[in-house]
């Protein structure tokens, strides 16, 4: 029986859930915008809690590894790496968009088979992080950094419907403007969504090194200037 901890901080929504055997027992989630730094440190405390008052081991910490926010996934994943440190657990890796599809999948039954499903997160501008999952989770697409413009997927839609959720599908109505694409409102990155691929992994013992492990950025990141005068 395992017990994981799942943190994801990829996007301005903090979360994090407590699973027993693939069964969610806690559950916290903030939606207040940059707040990960502040709120994290509590959630974890308290699910850390609530597994010692239930004597239940930790065997493992699953993070949201990107793609998403640099520092929100800074802030995920040296999260990760102390708890493992700290208790001798496990690291596990799961892919941020992965994890989106997954909900969505066990959320949304209506989806007519033969769909494609493309989570996407903004990467500022028309930018966005996505990749393409069938509705059995198998990969159709590398995650990529793509410009969205109106006939990006056009290759895609000849044979498939698309299915596009996530906060960078919410600014892409406009352009992406092919019948075959329709769109899924609200859906955001959550670490309940985690746990059957943290689940999965931990059962396949596919565990990450917790002393050199990086979150996957996909970019480079690059520091803004700021445009206030010092003087």
């Amino acid at each position: 029986m395992a017990t994981i901890i799942s943190i994801e901080t990829s996007t301005s929504v903090c979360s994090a859930c407590l699973s027993v055997d693939g069964q969610i027992v806690a559950n916290k989630e903030d939606y207040k915008g940059q707040n990960h730094s502040v709120v994290l440190g509590g959630f974890i405390k308290e699910l850390l809690d609530y597994a010692h008052s239930n004597n239940l081991k930790l065997d493992a910490v699953a993070v949201s590894c990107g793609p998403g926010s640099y520092t929100g996934l800074r802030i995920g994943v040296s999260t990760a790496k102390g708890m493992c440190f700290g208790v001798d657990a496990k690291l596990i890796a799961v892919n941020t968009l992965e994890a989106m599809a997954s909900g969505v999948i066990r959320t949304h039954c209506e989806i007519a088979d033969g769909a494609w499903l493309c989570p996407m997160i903004d990467a500022r501008r028309m930018e966005v992080y996505n990749a393409f999952y069938n509705l059995s989770l198998t990969p159709q697409k590398e995650t990529a950094a793509t410009i969205i413009e109106s006939d990006t997927f056009a290759d895609i839609t000849k044979d498939h419907n698309i299915v596009c959720f996530g906060n960078g599908a919410e600014k892409c109505k406009g352009t992406l403007t092919d019948s075959k694409i329709s769109f899924i409102d609200g859906i955001v990155p959550l670490a309940k969504d985690m746990v059957p691929l943290a689940e999965k992994h931990f059962k396949a013992n596919k565990f990450e090194d917790v002393a050199y492990f990086e979150p996957f950025y996909l970019k480079e990141f690059v520091a803004e200037h700021s445009q206030k005068k010092l003087f």
